[in-house]
């Protein structure tokens, strides 16, 4: 795999384009957390504001990843990665030219949108590799891509430092939205959808599809967690005065009003299935409880690293007393472990003969490993604080590599709906963390309680893998069409 990537020829160059389109979503879309307290204090925030605004910045994810998801089923990862890159540079440069916590609130809830390209590759390398080895395809792709958060908390303080000081930051975030977006030209001119030859399979009905009435009952309630977080950052940007009472209650009543309609669309989609009208033979049924399944392994597996990386800075800065520079690059040594981590994931998906077990022990390596890190504290030094924390990430980057190696192979016509909402809930995962944070004490002990919830969650997630996920078995005659065994 390693030679055929340094080839750059055929599905090789495509995974590379992909990757490296993944990295500069995630450049972006983390270049606050390097100068969360430099940023605090230019612009006068409270520690409650400034969080917010980590939170704003999780926020449209949830939905973008959806919607993004449909739009790609219809018009191609080519198509969409372009537009989402070139549509980055926006709210990179309106946050850099903001001036008050309004603007930096709604700044970042836009910068939420882009992190919705991880699904557009997820389907681009999906398409690209066969079976075999799309679990490792698509550990190089989440991870080497994820590595983009490490490279805002490396490097953009050195650019900031750079250009007139630390304080710079403005310019550093400017100039990753200019890179987002001539690499998104870029990625259009070179990208194809598929091989030569092989034709790309299109959702022509615009929502999820399900193979039997309980699916559908299935969907509408894992559906629904999705909605309930978007209305819990409405209340949250209310308690720092963001929003009224009266204006959280109109969006409250329009997140019900939009879960209804969409429930409705996804009846209309499937009503034929729902209604009994048509029965899909069991070699080409699958289970949306197994989908599930996935969703909440990868809620506290990428969603843990998403609030975690966006808090990092900060707490090694105050519970070691160290500077912003240095504080930065140490917390960096966590998502530094995406280089490698979420690929051996993927591998270990495709090479331990039980995709099941291979997730089930990551996730349970996830919930351990952040039970041990809520006993770090100053008395036991920066080094073994560092270990810790890498030994941590990676066990959350290999679940959710081990995630995604199941994750294509459900359903191949709708993989870009299915990435949709497993990647959803991973910002669901990270806005309930974050949310979860901002409500602790800032103190030492908060920051222990935060793990410990996290190690808690994962534990449980672990514990259904091992009990209700089934084994996914290529179906016969067609070597990229695969089912979750019944």
């Amino acid at each position: 795999m390693l030679r055929g990537l340094l080839s750059f020829r055929d599905r090789y160059r495509i995974l590379n384009y992909a990757w490296v389109a993944f990295f500069l979503t995630f450049v972006v879309w983390f270049n606050y957390a390097p100068f969360v307290t430099v940023i605090r204090e230019e612009l006068h925030l409270t520690i409650a504001q400034s969080r917010t605004i980590s939170l704003c910045n999780l926020a449209l994810t949830i939905p973008a990843r959806i919607i993004i998801g449909t739009i790609l089923d219809r018009l191609g990862p080519r198509v969409t990665f372009s537009a989402i890159l070139i549509y980055a540079a926006l709210p990179c440069w309106a946050f850099a030219g903001a001036q008050n916590f309004s603007q930096l609130v709604l700044s970042r809830l836009a910068m939420g949108i882009v992190g919705a390209g991880f699904v557009v590759g997820v389907r681009l390398v999906g398409d690209w590799f066969e079976s075999d080895d799309i679990g490792l395809a698509q550990g190089i792709y989440g991870g080497w891509g994820n590595f983009g958060s490490f490279a805002s908390q490396a490097f953009l303080p050195i650019v900031a430092l750079a250009n007139a000081g630390f304080e710079n930051w403005r310019l550093a975030i400017a100039l990753s939205g200019l890179i987002s977006l001539g690499f998104g030209v870029l990625f259009y001119l070179n990208v194809q959808n598929t091989p030569p030859g092989k034709r790309y399979q299109r959702s022509d009905r615009g929502g999820m599809e399900v193979t039997s009435r309980a699916s559908f009952w299935v969907l509408t309630l894992t559906n629904l967690p999705l909605f309930l977080v978007l209305g819990s950052i409405a209340w949250r940007l209310q308690l720092v005065n963001f929003l009224t009472p009266h204006t959280m209650y109109q969006i409250w009543l329009f997140l019900v009003g939009l879960f209804f309609l969409q429930t409705y669309h996804t009846f209309e989609i499937n009503r034929e299935v729902i209604l009994g009208q048509t029965i899909y033979p069991a070699k080409d049924r699958y289970q949306i409880g197994q989908l599930f399944i996935l969703e909440l392994a990868y809620a506290v597996s990428f969603g843990s690293e998403l609030a975690v990386v966006s808090m990092l800075p900060e707490y090694f800065e105050e519970t070691f007393n160290l500077g912003r520079q240095i504080a930065s690059l140490v917390a960096a040594t966590y998502p530094l472990m995406n280089l490698v981590a979420r690929p051996a994931g993927g591998l270990i998906s495709d090479k331990s003969g039980s995709r099941k077990w291979a997730l089930t022990l990551t996730i349970g390596g996830v919930g351990l490993s952040y039970l041990m890190m809520s006993k770090i504290n100053p008395s036991m030094g920066l080094p073994w604080a560092i270990l810790l924390t890498m030994f941590c990430a990676f066990f959350v980057f290999a679940g959710a590599g081990a995630t995604f190696g199941i994750a294509p192979l459900i359903e191949r016509r709708v993989t870009g709906q299915i990435a949709g909402n497993i990647s959803a809930y991973g910002s669901v995962g990270s806005v309930l963390y974050a949310m979860t944070y901002s409500l602790l004490p800032q103190t030492v002990a908060g920051n222990n309680a935060f793990f410990q919830i996290i190690g808690v969650t994962g534990m449980v997630v672990a514990c259904l893998c091992a009990l209700l996920l089934k084994e996914p078995k290529v179906a016969k005659g067609d070597a990229e069409s695969v089912t979750i065994s019944r």
